[in-house]
């Protein structure tokens, strides 16, 4: 990288060398590292580095570091930076405009389904030397907002084309009554766009994931290739635009929906003319609260936003994860789904563009629905065996429930396993004591019923997560379990520094 920095010493403008420099640290953006945090180790590693080369390719690195690094990294860069300016080390002409840019407008351009924002925030630089200068200083940064990704930015770019940028974005929402261009107050753009910018730090493995056997690895953020070279320029710019304002709302949302609205929806959209076809009313029923909670829970309290990627993101990654369904309900889902993309645009005013494409969307999803959609029983698992592991049908939870209580048929000790109710603290203990063979000190069996507790809860998801890296590594369960127990009882109740250890485990130690 050190070396990659002499190719500043040649640029011109400071633009080009933030984009250089936020290239070269988003080669290691939402990566993992052993050791420590991934910006710890190796972006304070490269300002150390930089900091001990004492030459102008690393004071000019370092300036740029002070600007688009996080804030131990800039704090680090810059401290560097002047201990070497002092000592004499050359930089070029314009080091002293890195950063010093002031915004010139906020826009956002939105689909009428209510998908995506894509928000593009114009700068210039203070104190540009002449008029053509800072025409040539003028740039949008441009970032795309995803809805049906929990409201992720996943795609960012740079153009120093503004006014032909802002000239296209108007003409296509003129001529497109799908599309929605309208200036948005700075103050907005930066909520937005930091709300975005985090969810998309804490988003891993979105796409769809195993629901038992091999775990399902967490994998970087899923990005466009471009964001992260971005990454960091964006995240410096957003800084730039004044603070103050709550992010605004997604296209359709509306304020959080109580169970009791809820229920009011769901009859009211069973009672309406696109509903009188469905002949099974109680599956239908259950379809629809399924939907309503999606889009409540899911998609920023919008159950009436539908589109053709909500539709198909619903029907073939969120329900196969996430609920049991009943034969009859996976009969009857993807018509009671068509039934409510026609109920919803009409209560939204979707245009019949839209209407028509999501009920494309719906029923091409319609066909793949029976392979995405695997019911538990097709495994041999029994359904009132299931009922009593997923008391509130989240399939996602059945594999971690069946690893904390695999005693749940038969007859142990005289005690009829049917009986006991895994998600009753009383029942729970029994079942413990039974799979320990009866004696056990209590201490130990608090341990295994603290471990059990939050593997039933997903309580951290880290939990879950290393005993199937453990379990892949071919240890048994017991063994598990106590590695489990070792790391829950050390770390004590600091809930980010027991997710660190738990993502750290690899292997059990030999201590275990």
């Amino acid at each position: 990288m050190l070396q990659a920095a002499r190719e500043l010493l040649a640029v011109r403008s400071p633009l080009d060398a933030e984009l250089m420099v936020s290239d070269m640290v988003g080669a290691w953006w939402g990566r993992r590292v052993k050791g420590g945090d991934v910006e710890q180790v190796l972006g304070e590693g490269l300002v150390d580095y930089a900091a001990k080369a004492g030459t102008p390719a690393s004071l000019t690195l370092l300036i740029c570091l002070a600007y688009l690094g996080t804030a131990r990294q800039g704090a680090k860069a810059e401290g560097a930076a002047l201990a070497m300016m002092e000592s004499g080390v050359a930089r070029p002409g314009w080091a002293d405009r890195v950063g010093a840019v002031k915004p010139t407008g906020c826009y956002v351009s939105r689909d009428a389904y209510g998908d995506q924002d894509t928000v593009v925030c114009t700068f210039a630089y203070r104190g540009s030397p002449h008029e053509e200068q800072a025409a040539q200083d003028r740039h949008a940064l441009v970032l795309v907002v995803d809805y049906n990704m929990r409201g992720m930015a996943r795609d960012a770019w740079v153009s120093s084309e503004v006014d032909k940028l802002l000239e296209q974005a108007r003409a296509e929402a003129d001529a497109n009554p799908m599309l929605i261009f309208e200036e948005i107050e700075p103050q907005q753009a930066r909520a937005l766009l930091e709300s975005a910018m985090k969810a998309t730090l804490g988003a891993q493995d979105l796409g769809p994931r195993q629901r038992g056997g091999k775990r399902a690895p967490k994998t970087p953020p899923p990005v466009s290739d471009s964001y992260s070279a971005y990454h960091a320029f964006a995240r410096a710019r957003l800084k730039a635009l004044p603070p103050g304002r709550k992010r605004p709302a997604p296209l359709h949302s509306e304020a959080p929906y109580s169970r009791e609205r809820r229920a009011m929806l769901a009859a009211e959209f069973l009672a309406s003319d696109e509903a009188e076809h469905l002949s099974d009313r109680s599956a239908a029923s259950r379809c629809a609260d399924h939907i309503i909670d999606y889009g409540c829970d899911q998609d920023f309290s919008r159950p009436l936003r539908v589109s053709p990627t909500k539709c198909e993101t619903f029907l073939l990654d969120w329900l196969p994860r996430k609920v049991m369904l009943s034969p009859a309900e996976q009969e009857a889902m993807p018509h009671v789904l068509a039934a409510w993309a026609r109920f919803a645009a009409r209560k939204t005013g979707l245009p019949d563009e839209g209407l028509k494409a999501t009920l494309d969307g719906v029923w091409e999803a319609t066909a793949k629905f029976p392979e995405a959609y695997r019911d538990p029983t097709s495994f041999g698992l029994d359904r009132s065996l299931l009922e009593r592991l997923l008391p509130d049908g989240d399939l996602s939870a059945l594999a971690r429930r069946v690893f904390a209580f695999p005693l749940l048929q038969g007859e142990r000790g005289g005690v009829l396993l049917d009986t006991l109710n895994p998600a009753d603290p009383a029942d729970r203990r029994t079942l413990l004591e039974l799979d320990h063979g009866g004696a056990v000190d209590e201490q130990h069996l608090a341990w295994h019923e603290e471990i059990a507790t939050r593997l039933w809860d997903g309580d951290p998801p880290e939990l879950w997560e290393a005993a199937q890296r453990l379990l892949d590594l071919g240890h048994d369960r017991d063994e598990v379990l106590h590695v489990l127990i070792e790391i829950v009882e050390r770390i004590g109740g600091d809930p980010e520094e027991l997710a660190a250890a738990l993502d750290d485990i690899a292997e059990i130690p030999d201590e275990i």
